[in-house]
């Protein structure tokens, strides 16, 4: 156990870095957390940007929220209870990781789900994004407002808040985040010259299929319902 929790801290730290980086987050945004194998988690503290983040600042704690090791004065994010709602309501589900990329968070902010068809890298590895309903932070209303997308979705817009997508593992749920930001950005690029028709329907399906077969879970279809309306 305490080689895994070692090897998770490291990985989480890798990731903070990513998302720091590339912009994802900015100041003290955004959070992460991992499932480990005996149920407990490692989640990164409230209030310390991921760029400064190191090892020893993780927090290890269990489900209930008792904090079983931390440095003192660190203390887990209210929203760690979105994370806790994502392990509870996905059983696949072994990493979390909430951010607030720029252009993404814009399209929540406006109520604009990230739903169409265009670009089949987007289809194979996000399906659609939906947006939550807006929730008071640090409340319950935030993990209830995204529990009904979970099924069917591997990454959420909230509301007037930011975004959420979860995996596998990490590094899965790391590369939603930036996938989920790339189809934010070329969604606004293709709106600004003009927009245009999702693929045709049975190329929709053909990738729909990949993303069963080869990239996710058994039997999901995010999004399929809007197959109907092409």
């Amino acid at each position: 156990m305490e080689q895994e929790i070692r090897k998770v801290r490291e990985e989480i730290c890798d990731v903070c870095g990513k998302l720091w980086q590339r912009g994802i987050v900015a100041a003290n945004d955004g959070n992460v957390s991992v499932l480990l194998s005996d149920g407990s988690i490692l989640c990164t503290p409230s209030g310390i940007s991921k760029a400064a983040i190191t090892p020893e600042m993780l927090l290890h704690v269990t489900k209930d929220l008792v904090v079983l090791d931390a440095l003192e004065g660190m203390k887990p994010s209210s929203e760690l209870k979105m994370h806790i709602r994502c392990y509870e309501e996905r059983p696949d589900v072994k990493a979390v990781v909430h951010a607030h990329p720029p252009i993404a968070t814009s399209f929540a902010s406006l109520g604009k789900g990230l739903d169409d068809y265009k670009v089949m890298e987007t289809i194979v590895q996000l399906g659609t994004v939906p947006v939550a309903p807006y929730a008071k932070p640090s409340s319950d209303e935030v993990p209830d407002s995204i529990a009904p997308f979970l099924q069917d979705h591997d990454a959420v817009l909230l509301a007037h808040h930011g975004a959420l997508t979860v995996g596998d593992s990490l590094k899965t749920a790391y590369f939603r985040m930036e996938t989920l930001e790339m189809f934010a950005k070329t969604s606004l690029y293709m709106k600004l010259l003009g927009g245009g028709p999702d693929l045709p329907k049975e190329k929709i399906e053909e990738l729909l299929d990949l993303r069963e077969n080869g990239y996710h879970i058994q039997g999901r279809h995010p999004g399929y319902e809007k197959l109907t309306e092409i």
